[in-house]
């Protein structure tokens, strides 16, 4: 199937970018982008391999890192998948 990135998380994917640069360095960067690739691999293979959420229907949950988790929902009639937010708990959760 094919994934993409809503413009929120297209976004908050910049962010995060710039803050593990900015904080980190460039393996820890470059890490995490192996680790996110991955699972955006294991989605497109297996849609429903992740978490799916009790609250709202369709939605899934993919955990990439111990701090990094992305939210999904999956169009089987146009076989494609949305990754619609991306959160990282090591930033301001108010931002």
């Amino acid at each position: 199937m094919k994934v993409f990135l809503s413009e929120l998380a297209e976004n908050k994917l910049f962010k995060l970018n710039d803050f593990l640069l900015e904080n980190w360095n460039l393996k820890v960067r470059n890490d995490f982008i192996k680790k996110l690739t991955s699972k955006i691999d294991q989605i497109s293979k297996q849609p429903e391999s992740c978490l799916q959420s009790s609250e709202f229907i369709g939605l899934f949950k993919c955990v990439v890192t111990k701090q990094t988790t992305f939210y999904y929902r999956i169009n089987f009639d146009k076989k494609e998948i949305e990754i619609i937010t991306v959160f990282d708990s090591r930033q301001n959760p108010d931002q």
